[in-house]
C-alpha cells in the first residue's frame, strides 16, 4: 500500500512531551519562580507586562495562503505545493520520498519584508533545513537554519526581505520525504523601495509551433539592474500567463483564428518593461495535422532539480535536430514498396529488425513539428507493423525481416521492439489524433494488451524475452534488464486504465533496487539478463542467450541508464531516482568525470570488460547525470562527447541511443 493512503493522523505529533510548551500564563510563571528565585505574584506581573506591551504591537499578517507555490518534487498526485499554502490543516503538501535535498518555494508576488515563518509538518519532517529568501528566485538569503528539527510545528522569528520565501531541506527525520499541512509565511510588502529602473522590453517574440488550438511562443531575455523575475504573457490586451523562462503556450484557442500576442518583464519590486514587439499568429485549421506537442515547445516540464546542458534552450534543440537529420538520412528507408517506411540495421543479424523500427516510431513522433515528414514516416511504419505480425500473436510485430522484406526465423515477436511500437503508437495519438489513416489509440491498446497476453510472465510480472517463450519453458523466468522501461508502464496504465499496468512497473522497479543492492552495491549497474525470476532472481551466470557476458553491463543492459533516467526526469518517483544516482556516482568517479574513459562493457563490480568508446555506453550516462544536482560539469562533458561524435552510419543501435539520449538531455522526451 502506498504510503500517501496510509491513516498516519496519530503521528503528526512525534515530539517527546518535554518539548512541549507550558500552558498558560500561571504555568510560565511557575517555570521563571523556579528559574530566577523570584516569587510567584511577582513571576505572574512580569509575565503579565510583557503581555501587555506585546498587545499594543502590531501582529504580523499572513501573505503566503493562496499565493503561487512549487516544489522541487510530489510525492503523488493530491500532494502538490499549493495544498500547502490553502489554508486547510488537512491537506498537505508531500515530497518524493526516500530523496535529499527538497525544497518548496512560495512566490508572494512583490518584494515583502519577512518576520515570521510557521511551519506545520506532517510525519515526515525536516531534521536539517533552512528558511531562505530570494528577490529572483535563483539567488537564496537564509534567514534561518536547523540541523535539530524535530517535526510538529516549527514557529519561528526572522528577519529577511524578499519575494520569494522557501522551505530547503537537506535531511529528513525519517525515511520517507518532506511534508507540510501548512507553511505559513508573515509579513509585509516593501513599500518604496530604492529599485525604481525597470528592466529592458523583452526582444524577438516569436511563435515556435502553432496547432488548431495552440500558440508556443518564444522570446529573447530581459536584462535589470537587479534581476529579472518573470514575464507576463498578453494575449491583446489581456494577461493571459506568467512564465519563468523565456517561452510559454497558449492554449485553449479557436482553430484558423488570428492572435495577436505581447510580452512584459519584472522584477522583484514590481517594476514592469515597455512591451516587446506585437506578434501577430494564426492558428492552424481544425482539420490540420500540426502535431500537439511539437518538437522544441518544451510544454511537459521535466521534475524539479533535473539538470540539462549548459547552453540556450535554442541551441540544444538545434543540435538534437542537426544529429537526427543525420539519423534520418543514415537508417529510414523506403524499400519493397507497399508505403513502408523502414529503420534499416546494418548491425544486426538481419537488415530489419523490431527494435530498430519500434526506436523509429518514438523518434518520428517525438520530431514531429522539426520534420515536416514525420507523421508520413509514422504512417509508414505503422504499416510495416501491421504487415508484419508475429505468427504468434498478430497484435505483436513480428520480430526480423529479411531483405525482401518478408519475415524469418520463426516470425515471433521481441518484447523490447514491442514496447516502443506500442509507446510510439501512443505518442502519435497525443500528436496528431486517431480520426486518420490509422486508428494509432486503437491500434496502441491492441498492441498493449497482446504484450501482457503474451509477452508478460503473469507469475512474476515482469517481462519475458518475447511471445515464443510459454510456460515450462527454459526462458520463461528470464527477463533482460534493457526492456525495463518504466515510463512506457506508466503510459500503458494511462492509455488503458488497467491498474495491472502499476502492478508490472512496481515489480520492475523493486527488482533494479534489489539488483543493485545484492548485486551492484558499488557500481548501480544492472546485468543484460536476471535468472530464476519466479525464485531469487539474479544475474544471469553465464550465456543463457545471446553472449557470455549475458550477466554483465554489456550490448543490452548499456540501455539502461537511459531507460531508468527517461522515468526518472519526468515523474521524479523515488526509487527512479535513487537508482540514476547510484549509477552516476559511480561512473562519475570511475572515469574522473572524463567520458572518453567509459569503456565498452564492466562486470556489475566495475571491472572493465573492452577498451574503446561507443554511443551505446557514454551516450546513457548523461541521463543519469541530469538527475544528480552536483553533475552540472559531468553532464556537459558528456553532451560535448556527443556532439564531438560523428555518427557511425554502420550501427543503427549506438545512433539510435545517441538521438534518444539526445531528446530528453535537451528537454524534449514526454510521457503520453
Amino acid at each position: 500500500m502506498s504510503r500517501a493512503h496510509q491513516q498516519r493522523s496519530a503521528h503528526r505529533d512525534r515530539r517527546p512531551h518535554w518539548h512541549r510548551p507550558l500552558a498558560g500564563v500561571a504555568a510560565l510563571a511557575a517555570a521563571m519562580a523556579g528559574l530566577s528565585g523570584l516569587g510567584a505574584p511577582a513571576a505572574t506581573a512580569a509575565i503579565a507586562g510583557v503581555s501587555a506591551r506585546a498587545a499594543t504591537a502590531a501582529a504580523p499578517v499572513l501573505v503566503s495562503t493562496g499565493k503561487p507555490t512549487t516544489a522541487s518534487s510530489i510525492e503523488a498526485s493530491g500532494f502538490d505545493a499549493a495544498k500547502a499554502v490553502d489554508a486547510n490543516a488537512s491537506t498537505r503538501w508531500a515530497s518524493a520520498e526516500g530523496v535529499d535535498p527538497q525544497w518548496i518555494r512560495i512566490d508572494l508576488g512583490s518584494a515583502h519584508t519577512i518576520s515570521r515563518v510557521k511551519l506545520n509538518w506532517e510525519a515526515a519532517y525536516g531534521k536539517t533545513y533552512k528558511i531562505q529568501t530570494s528577490n529572483d528566485g535563483t539567488n537564496w538569503t537564509d534567514v534561518y537554519s536547523t540541523s535539530a528539527g524535530n517535526g510538529a510545528t516549527d514557529d519561528l522569528t526572522v528577519t529577511g526581505t524578499g519575494r520569494y520565501v522557501r522551505m530547503h531541506g537537506t535531511a529528513r527525520g525519517t525515511a520517507y520525504g518532506y511534508s507540510l499541512w501548512e507553511f505559513e509565511v508573515y509579513g509585509s510588502p516593501v513599500s518604496g523601495g530604492s529599485d525604481t529602473t525597470a528592466p529592458t522590453a523583452p526582444g524577438s517574440l516569436r511563435a515556435t509551433a502553432t496547432t488548431s488550438n495552440s500558440v508556443s511562443l518564444a522570446w529573447n531575455a530581459a536584462t535589470d539592474n537587479v534581476g529579472v523575475t518573470g514575464y507576463d504573457v498578453y494575449r491583446g490586451a489581456t494577461r493571459v500567463g506568467t512564465a519563468a523562462g523565456t517561452s510559454y503556450t497558449d492554449t485553449g484557442l479557436t482553430a484558423s483564428t488570428g492572435y495577436g500576442y505581447t510580452v512584459k518583464a519584472r522584477d522583484a519590486a514590481g517594476n514592469t518593461s515597455a512591451a516587446s514587439n506585437a506578434l501577430s499568429v494564426t492558428t492552424q485549421p481544425a482539420s490540420g495535422s500540426g502535431p500537439a506537442v511539437p518538437f522544441g515547445s518544451h510544454t511537459r516540464p521535466y521534475t524539479a532539480g533535473t539538470l540539462k546542458p549548459t547552453g540556450a534552450q535554442g541551441t540544444l534543440d538545434q543540435k538534437t535536430i542537426d544529429y537526427y537529420t543525420h539519423w534520418k538520412s543514415a537508417f529510414v528507408r523506403q524499400n519493397c514498396g507497399n508505403g513502408w517506411y523502414q529503420v534499416i540495421s546494418p548491425d544486426a543479424d538481419h537488415p530489419y529488425v523490431a527494435e530498430a523500427q519500434g526506436y523509429g516510431m518514438v523518434i518520428a513522433a517525438t520530431m514531429a513539428g522539426a520534420d515536416p515528414d514525420a507523421k508520413k514516416i509514422f504512417d509508414g511504419l505503422t504499416k510495416w507493423t501491421i504487415d508484419h505480425p508475429s505468427s504468434v500473436n498478430p497484435d505483436l510485430l513480428a520480430a526480423e525481416q529479411d531483405t525482401a522484406c518478408r519475415s524469418v526465423n520463426g516470425g515471433d515477436g521481441a518484447t523490447d521492439g514491442d514496447m516502443d511500437v506500442a509507446y510510439g503508437l501512443l505518442l502519435a495519438d497525443k500528436q496528431w489524433g486517431s480520426a486518420g489513416t490509422y486508428n494509432y489509440k486503437a491500434l496502441a491498446i491492441k498492441h498493449i494488451n497482446a504484450i501482457k497476453k503474451d509477452e508478460l510472465n503473469p507469475s512474476t510480472n515482469l517481462l519475458k524475452l518475447g511471445d515464443w517463450s510459454s510456460s515450462g519453458d527454459q526462458y520463461y523466468y528470464i527477463t533482460r534488464t534493457s526492456d525495463w522501461m518504466v515510463d512506457h508502464f506508466r503510459a500503458f496504465r494511462t492509455a488503458t486504465g488497467d491498474s495491472a499496468w502499476d502492478t508490472v512497473r512496481t515489480a520492475h522497479q523493486n527488482q533494479i533496487t534489489n539488483l543493485q543492492a545484492s548485486y551492484a552495491p558499488n557500481t548501480g549497474l544492472l546485468p543484460d539478463f536476471v535468472v530464476n525470476t519466479n525464485s531469487t532472481p539474479k544475474p544471469a551466470p553465464g550465456q543463457v542467450l545471446e553472449d557470455p557476458n549475458d550477466g554483465a553491463y554489456w550490448w543490452n543492459a548499456c540501455r539502461t541508464p537511459w531507460r531508468i533516467a527517461d522515468d526518472a526526469v519526468t515523474s521524479g518517483d523515488a526509487k527512479s531516482l535513487a537508482a540514476a544516482r547510484k549509477v552516476n556516482t559511480w561512473i562519475k568517479a570511475k572515469t574522473g568525470g572524463d567520458p572518453n574513459k567509459i569503456a565498452i562493457g564492466y562486470k556489475l563490480d566495475g571491472t572493465q570488460i573492452s577498451a574503446g568508446s561507443e554511443a551505446a555506453y557514454f551516450a546513457p550516462f548523461a541521463l543519469a547525470a541530469m538527475t544528480d544536482p552536483g553533475s552540472q560539469a559531468w553532464l556537459d562533458a558528456l553532451w560535448n562527447k556527443m556532439l564531438a561524435a560523428p555518427i557511425d552510419t554502420s550501427s543503427y543501435f549506438s545512433a539510435s541511443i545517441q538521438l534518444q539520449v539526445m531528446i530528453t538531455a535537451s528537454g524534449n522526451h514526454w510521457v503520453p
